[in-house]
């Protein structure tokens, strides 16, 4: 009982952190652990009308499961950390980005007649993918520098001159709220799409676009948590040892 007390009042973010494999649990039960990995079990279980013991149960089963392997993030140096996701999530958003405002246009043509709801979603995708570009660069030219010169600080034994923007809370709390608009963006094209459901009228074009959307929210989850819960945290941590 009073382990299970004290799971519920960990937070979600620090669950996935410490095993990926949780977040297919938190995903089905549609609790958000990218953006809102800050609640804890308990509060996000209240929130979803959910009972936390079924939850709890669950991850446990994943958490003593032996197979698929999890990589651990956690245990990444941050400036390797912060050019993976670089390297991997900013491409990827880069790389799907035309793609799909490509096909949701077409559709919008095609099917939006009978399909309104189209013209929503590719409203919102249209406004993501610009905030996802403005959103990435502050990333790669003023965020993600300093927690590479703070590491190098930290190996050479050297002082960290303070940036323009004063602490590195600053840009991680504009960054995290940036993350928080994206998440509600992608919950409405999720409800808008029926959970990435194409209707039974649906052209292949058509949930192949589907299928892309589910993809990039997916995607974009693991890219939000390895920075909400796991680079922001420790870049902050490290900062503090400057003092």
């Amino acid at each position: 009982m009073e382990t299970l007390q004290k799971n519920t009042l960990k937070e979600i973010g620090q669950f996935v952190a410490e095993d990926f494999r949780t977040a297919a649990i938190f995903s089905k039960y549609k609790i958000d652990f990218c953006c809102q990995g800050h609640r804890t079990v308990e509060e996000a279980c209240i929130k979803k009308g959910i009972d936390s013991t079924v939850l709890i149960d669950e991850l446990n089963a994943v958490l003593d499961s032996k197979g698929g392997e999890t990589i651990d993030y956690k245990a990444w140096p941050i400036d390797l950390l912060a050019e993976y996701i670089e390297k991997k999530h900013h491409r990827y958003v880069e790389e799907k980005i035309p793609v799909l405002r490509q096909f949701l246009e077409k559709l919008c043509k095609v099917h939006g007649e009978r399909h309104p709801e189209l013209f929503k979603i590719n409203e919102l995708f249209t406004v993501s993918s610009g905030e996802l570009a403005s959103h990435m660069k502050k990333e790669e030219l003023i965020l993600f520098p300093f927690i590479k010169k703070m590491v190098k600080a930290q190996l050479d034994n050297d002082v960290v001159q303070s940036p323009q923007f004063g602490t590195v809370e600053n840009p991680i709390a504009m960054m995290m709220e940036e993350h928080d608009n994206e998440g509600a963006r992608f919950r409405e094209i999720d409800e808008l799409t029926n959970n990435y459901s194409p209707p039974a009228d649906a052209c292949n074009t058509y949930k192949v676009t589907y299928a892309m959307l589910e993809e990039f929210e997916k995607d974009l989850h693991l890219h939000i948590h390895l920075e909400n819960n796991i680079l922001f945290p420790k870049a902050i941590k490290l900062e503090r040892q400057f003092g």
